[in-house]
């Protein structure tokens, strides 16, 4: 490709509303312009990235059988209803009316019409097990569209949906899948991790979520330190802790803290660590109040907490009006002790082993200190109630707790029954009865892996792409300010050269001067640099430099060909 014929349009400002680097990046670079709140339209030098990635998708799709399709991105209201996800899935469904005022859905997601075609095409169980894949334009209506490509409310994703008669059948394309998705991150040369994770709204039993590893990652990811084992924080358990709990050395005893509600501010007013103190929090259960007590320096796990038997699939903090009502008292001063008997308490596994502990005192302005379980406060059940944090012991007995931020870029599910059976998806099985078909999910944000690799491949210069994603491998520079024929001679054969062996090469002939052309080429990230110049041709080298090194070197042309042989 000649520079010279291709849209490159680069700028030098940061934008102003672009918050993280891949976003500012993009925008400098040219990838992507902005038509509207998280739309964006994806330039010539954006789409080739984007092409690059979408082809290694669908390479390994295909490699582990997946058969592709293209379905609709616009659904019908009935289809939608069928599953009970029209109203349940919540303002990130676009709804729109056609002129014959029929409601449809733009596409988030497509488990409804893949299951409604499954259930038209598929008969027998001599079809299963079958993985249909697709490569599509989504459309989430997010509330707050942000950080470029990453959160936009337009995006482009690989889902695909596997139809089994046995879990057994499902499990094991289940694997097939995660390490499919394992060799497309490796190919791309991203680190990552594969996490345990929870499957939240799409549903299903056993998911795995995969992080491209970067500091900005909205994402906290927990792995250990001593083997394969990552979850993230939302599923990682939290064991409990070895040793039992002390016995009570403390008298129970009302203090005043007429204006301290927080932990921090109780602790430090007390003279104590966080570790000390209990933190109860009230939530609306299924019949009522319940508590949930945690250690003053531990985090509610919210998606742990919705699980609970007491609660109605969701965390919700109850009122304060219903808090007062209860108790007497305004949030910052509830504890365990003397709460009403038809509250539950639940207590988190490491909260329960203490002993002497500063809790609430259900009365404004007071907390007691010297309280102990049993004695002072009762406990309906102990449960992993919180978050982990860094140093605790992995949940799979090797080694400790290590905490990273990571940027969700796949996820598979084994659904389960789910789908099939709202939408009556049945096959005939070997014994000629109708049999449910049980399903898989497993989604790639090939648009968001985009931006999560600049994430984690930029410097001060710009973007550092890993050269699969790149848009060129290798750029020649052509500085030839006197229009020297041998020069012009020199680049056109070695951009013959690499062309005929295959190497994606761009020839930068736009006639910039050298600063501003080496800066363009290190701001859109491309892996090598080839200059040629009247020096160079002069001597018989060529200058090169590779985006990650600090200084250039000479090489031969012979030397220059050899660092992109097959």
């Amino acid at each position: 490709m000649r520079l010279s014929q291709f849209h490159l349009a680069t700028v030098k400002e940061v934008p102003a509303d672009a918050e993280i680097v891949s976003h500012q990046l993009m925008l400098r670079a040219g990838m992507i312009r902005k038509l509207a709140a998280g739309l964006y339209t994806w330039s010539p030098l954006g789409l080739r990235v984007l092409r690059k990635v979408e082809a290694i998708v669908r390479e390994e799709m295909n490699r582990a059988g997946a058969i592709e399709v293209l379905m609709p991105a616009v659904q019908p209201k009935e289809l939608w209803e069928e599953t009970g996800r029209w109203e349940k899935f919540g303002g990130q469904l676009l709804k729109i009316k056609d002129r014959k005022d029929a409601w449809y859905c733009f596409g988030p997601t497509h488990e409804e019409v893949v299951t409604d075609f499954a259930r038209s095409e598929l008969h027998s169980y001599k079809q299963l097990p079958v993985n249909f894949f697709q490569i599509q334009t989504k459309f989430r209506d997010e509330i707050r569209p942000r950080f470029g490509v990453m959160r936009a409310r337009e995006f482009l994703m690989k889902d695909a949906y596997s139809f089994h008669l046995s879990a057994e059948c499902l499990e094991r394309e289940y694997w097939n899948m995660y390490n499919a998705y394992s060799r497309i991150f490796t190919r791309l040369e991203l680190k990552f991790r594969a996490v345990q994770a929870d499957a939240g709204a799409i549903g299903g039993n056993v998911t795995h979520e995969f992080h491209v590893l970067a500091e900005s990652g909205e994402d906290a990811i927990a792995f250990s330190d001593g083997s394969d084992y990552a979850a993230n924080v939302e599923k990682a358990e939290a064991l409990a802790p070895e040793t039992a709990r002390p016995a009570a050395a403390a008298a129970l005893e009302r203090v005043d803290t007429p204006t301290q509600r927080s932990i921090d501010d109780v602790s430090a007013f007390l003279g104590l660590a966080p570790a000390q103190c209990l933190k109860t929090i009230l939530v609306r259960g299924n019949d009522g109040l319940v508590a949930l007590c945690v250690r003053g320096d531990h985090e509610i796990n919210e998606i742990k907490a919705a699980k609970l038997a007491e609660l109605p699939g969701q965390s919700v903090l109850a009122e304060e009006a219903d808090i007062v009502k209860a108790l007497g008292c305004k949030p910052g001063f509830i504890g365990p002790v003397n709460l009403p008997a038809d509250i539950p308490v639940i207590v988190d596994r490491s909260a329960a082993v203490l002993a002497d502990f500063v809790c609430g005192g259900n009365a404004d302005g007071t907390h007691f200190r010297g309280a102990n379980w049993e004695r002072d406060a009762r406990i309906t059940r102990v449960e992993d109630l919180r978050k982990v944090v860094e140093g605790d012991a992995s949940p799979d007995g090797q080694g400790r707790i290590r905490l990273a931020r990571g940027i969700e870029v796949g996820h598979v599910f084994q659904l389960g029954t789910k789908y099939a059976e709202s939408l009556n998806a049945t096959v005939i099985a070997q014994d000629g009865k109708n049999q449910v078909m049980t399903m898989g999910c497993y989604g790639i944000g090939v648009s968001r892996i985009v931006a999560a690799a600049i994430e984690q491949n930029f410097d001060a210069a710009g973007i550092i792409w890993p050269e699969p994603m790149a848009p060129w491998r290798v750029v020649l520079c052509l500085i030839n300010p006197k229009n020297d024929a041998a020069v012009s001679a020199a680049a056109e054969s070695l951009y013959a050269e690499l062309q005929a062996r295959g190497i994606e090469v761009a020839l930068d002939d736009r006639g910039l001067r050298p600063g501003g052309m080496f800066a363009d080429m290190e701001l859109i990230g491309i892996p090598h640099r080839v200059v040629v110049s009247e020096r160079g041709v002069a001597a018989g080298t060529f200058e090169y430099r590779a985006r990650r090194d600090s200084e250039s070197r000479q090489l031969s042309r012979e030397e220059v060909l050899a660092l992109f042989a097959a």
